[in-house]
């Protein structure tokens, strides 16, 4: 009888995939950030807008694979 399933539990990943919102107009966009990282918050681009607004990170979705690499965004 194999008991490995048992003894080993899956290892978290690196990553997780959130949704910012932007504080302005509610725009969401998904990003990529670490998973020990603090909550994120950036300055981008609003198409509601036209402007440049704050995005604050309103919700986790999932857990990426630790292979993936992700690109840097420019955090405030």
């Amino acid at each position: 009888m194999f008991l490995t399933n048992v003894l080993f539990k899956k290892a978290k990943s690196k990553y997780i995939m959130v949704i910012i919102e932007s504080a302005v107009s509610g725009h969401q966009k998904t990003r990529i950030r670490d998973r020990l990282a603090d909550k994120m918050e950036s300055i981008e681009f609003d198409p509601y807008i036209q402007q440049e607004s704050l995005y604050k990170e309103c919700k986790k979705i999932r857990s990426m694979k630790s292979t993936w690499k992700p690109t840097v965004y420019k955090q405030i």
